[in-house]
C-alpha cells in the first residue's frame, strides 16, 4: 500500500450486475458508478483510490483484499444490486475499524438482515449509465464525507458502537503481518495484467468483432479465460464467456453452442431468477433448435424467454419469445396451436408498449436505438400490420445508416448486415404466421 498519502479501498462490485431488488430487473454498469463518482471525489479529496479488481497480484485476491480491508485509511462500500460480497467485506470492515468508512448503495437497494443503523448516501443509476445531474450531485456528497471522516474519525462501524471496549484490530496489525508472511503462497499467476485491465482489453476485442467473421469472438475469449480463473463464478464473465463461445461458432455451430451451454450451466440457468442468465439460455437453446430440430431444444428455449420476459419485462426477451410460441404452434394443431398463437400475439402487443416506452425515455446506448425499432418492426409483422411495419423499417434502417456514416462508417455498405439480419428474421417469422383471411 502507498505510504506518501493516505488510501482509500473500495468495496463495490464491478461490471455488468443484475440489479434483483428492481421491478422489472435492471443490468447496472457498477464501473460508471466508479468512475464517474467515487474515484473522482476520493481523488479530489486527496486520497489514493483503489478498487479490487484494480490490484495488480502474484496471488489470488483475497490476501491483497483483507490487508486493505484493515489497513486503509478509508473504505467506500457501494452495497448496489446487494451485491454479497461487497456486504460480506463491509462487515470485515466494521470488525477491523471503528472509523473511516462510508456507505453508499443505488435508491433500489434493500437487504433482508436490517442495516437501517447505518448511514448510506444513495444514489440513482439509470442501468448503463448515470445522469450528468446526478453524478455531480452525489460525487460532491460523497466528497464532503470523505473530507470530513478523514479528519474527524469519529466512529462509524456499528460493532465498535455497541461494543465500545473492543480492542482495535490496527494495533494488532504486525503481528498479523507476521503470521501472513508465514503462509504458505498459492501458486503465482502467470499474467500480470489486473482484473480491469483485462475486462476493458476484453471489452475492446468484443467492440471490434465482425458480425461477418464469428471467429472473431475468439479474441474476446482470450480475455474471458483469465478472468475466469481470478472470478470463477461472476455471473457477467460466465455470461460472456459462454456469449462468445457459442458466437464463434468453433470448432463447429454445434459444438459451439454445446461448450455454452455447459459454461452456462455453472449459473444454474433452469432456475435462475437473473434474466440475463436465462435469457442467454433461452438463445442456447433457440439456436440448438435451428441447429438440430430437438424438441426439447425448442420447449427449454420457450421457457426460458418466457421466464426472462417476465423477470426483465424486456423487448429481447418478450420478442423471442412470442417467436417461438409461433414456431411451435406451426408444429402442432387445434387448441395447443391456437393457445400459442393466442399467447405469442399478447406478448408483441406488450412488447410494442416497452420499446415505445423505452423510445420516450431515451434512456439507451445510441447503437440500441435500431434494435428496439427492428424489434417494433418485427412485432407489426407478427400482429399482421404490415403496411405499418414496412414503412416503420425503411425509417429505421435509414436512421441507422446515417448514424453510422457520422461515426464514419462506409457510405456504401454503412448498417447492410444490420438491414439483412432483420430481413432474414422477418423471413423466418412471415414463413411460420398462418395465411391471414
Amino acid at each position: 500500500m502507498t505510504n506518501d498519502r493516505k488510501t482509500c479501498f473500495v468495496i463495490m462490485g464491478f461490471g455488468e450486475k443484475t440489479d434483483f431488488q428492481s421491478n422489472p430487473q435492471r443490468v447496472l454498469d457498477l464501473d460508471k458508478t466508479y468512475e464517474y463518482i467515487i474515484e473522482p471525489a476520493v481523488t479530489e479529496a486527496g486520497l489514493a483510490c483503489i478498487r479490487a479488481d484494480r490490484i495488480v497480484h502474484s496471488t489470488v485476491i483475497d490476501k491483497p483484499m483483507y490487508e486493505y480491508l484493515l489497513n486503509a485509511d478509508l473504505v467506500v462500500a457501494d452495497l448496489s444490486t446487494s451485491n454479497a460480497n461487497a456486504i460480506y467485506e463491509l462487515g470485515v470492515r466494521h470488525a477491523l475499524r471503528p472509523s473511516t468508512t462510508i456507505v453508499l448503495a443505488e435508491k433500489n437497494f434493500s437487504f433482508p438482515f436490517d442495516l437501517n443503523h447505518l448511514s448510506i448516501l444513495k444514489y440513482e443509476h439509470l442501468g448503463k449509465e448515470i445522469g450528468y445531474g446526478e453524478v455531480l450531485r452525489v460525487k460532491k456528497a460523497l466528497k464532503q464525507k470523505v473530507v470530513e471522516l478523514s479528519d474527524k474519525g469519529e466512529t462509524d462501524s456499528p460493532v465498535y458502537v455497541f461494543l465500545p471496549s473492543l480492542t482495535r484490530a490496527e494495533a494488532a496489525a504486525a503481528e498479523i503481518a507476521v503470521v501472513a508472511a508465514a503462509a504458505p503462497e498459492p501458486a503465482p499467476r502467470t499474467d500480470d495484467r489486473s482484473f480491469a485491465e483485462l475486462m476493458e482489453s476484453f471489452r475492446q476485442a468484443k467492440a471490434s468483432v465482425s458480425a461477418k467473421r464469428p471467429s472473431d469472438w475468439i479474441k474476446a475469449i482470450a480475455f474471458l479465460e483469465p478472468l475466469r480463473k481470478m472470478q470463477p463464478q461472476d455471473p457477467y464473465v460466465l455470461q460472456q464467456l459462454a456469449l462468445a463461445t457459442y458466437k464463434s461458432e468453433l470448432p463447429d455451430k454445434l459444438a459451439a453452442l454445446h461448450d455454452a451451454k455447459t459454461i452456462l450451466s455453472e449459473l444454474s440457468p433452469a432456475t435462475s431468477a437473473d434474466a440475463e442468465t436465462v435469457g442467454l439460455w433461452g438463445a442456447i437453446h433457440k439456436r440448438l433448435w435451428d441447429v438440430g430440430s430437438d424438441r426439447a431444444d425448442l420447449d427449454h428455449g420457450i421457457a426460458a424467454y418466457e421466464r426472462g420476459f417476465y423477470l426483465k419485462n424486456d423487448y429481447y426477451n418478450g420478442i423471442n419469445y412470442a417467436f417461438m410460441l409461433d414456431v411451435r404452434a406451426s408444429l402442432t394443431e387445434g387448441e395447443e396451436s391456437v393457445a400459442d398463437r393466442v399467447l405469442a400475439r399478447r406478448v408483441r402487443r406488450h412488447v410494442l408498449e416497452i420499446c415505445d416506452g423505452a423510445l420516450v425515455a431515451g434512456r439507451f446506448p445510441a447503437d440500441e436505438k435500431f434494435w428496439i425499432g427492428a424489434t417494433k418492426v418485427e412485432a407489426l409483422i407478427g400482429l399482421g400490420r404490415k403496411e405499418e411495419a414496412e414503412a416503420l423499417k425503411e425509417k429505421v434502417v435509414s436512421e441507422e445508416r446515417e448514424r453510422l456514416r457520422a461515426e464514419g462508417a462506409d457510405r456504401a455498405t454503412a448498417g447492410d448486415w444490420k438491414e439483412q439480419s432483420l430481413d432474414a428474421q422477418l423471413g423466418k417469422l412471415e414463413a411460420l404466421l398462418p395465411p391471414r383471411a
